[in-house]
């Protein structure tokens, strides 16, 4: 699993010209759900996302994190994370898990985010979104988490 986390003053999605969710000062996450994800993935994420240090304290030091400042998240699907250019010039998105179990995975991760103390509100799956994204810094992170299974200690 894969999520871009972005510092942001606000973020808004729009479907169909109608605002969907929308946010204040928190963080914008795009969620890329692989093969093999599953919820430990999800968890993981969702918990390193809610703690993650990336908002200025008083002395503008990056030692705060979105549940510290009363931020608040905005979390949309994303399978383009897992996109594949390694061939020719049309990326192949063949990585990206089948839509029926992204969704679930997706809306997993933003429940344990909430579940975390972080306010959050999701984009709408596989929708045709207008993602506004008003990034302050700017601040852009990528966290990966591949899949567990099969995976000795």
């Amino acid at each position: 699993m894969k999520v871009v986390v972005q510092r942001v003053r606000r973020g808004r999605v729009s479907v169909d010209d109608r605002t969907v969710a929308e946010i204040g000062r928190g963080l914008m996450i795009l969620v890329g759900v692989g093969h093999g994800d599953s919820e430990s993935e999800a968890n993981w994420l969702a918990e390193k996302c809610a703690v993650l240090r990336v908002f200025e304290d008083a002395e503008g030091k990056t030692n705060l994190s979105v549940k510290e400042v009363n931020g608040e998240a905005l979390v949309v699907s994303q399978f383009t994370l897992h996109a594949d250019t390694s061939k020719g010039r049309r990326p192949s998105f063949i990585k990206a898990a089948d839509p029926k179990i992204a969704e679930p995975l997706v809306a997993h991760f933003a429940e344990h985010l909430a579940a975390q103390g972080v306010p959050t509100q999701l984009g709408v799956f596989g929708a045709h979104m207008l993602v506004e994204i008003d990034n302050d810094g700017p601040v852009t992170i990528l966290l990966e988490r591949e899949p567990s299974v099969g995976k000795s200690c």
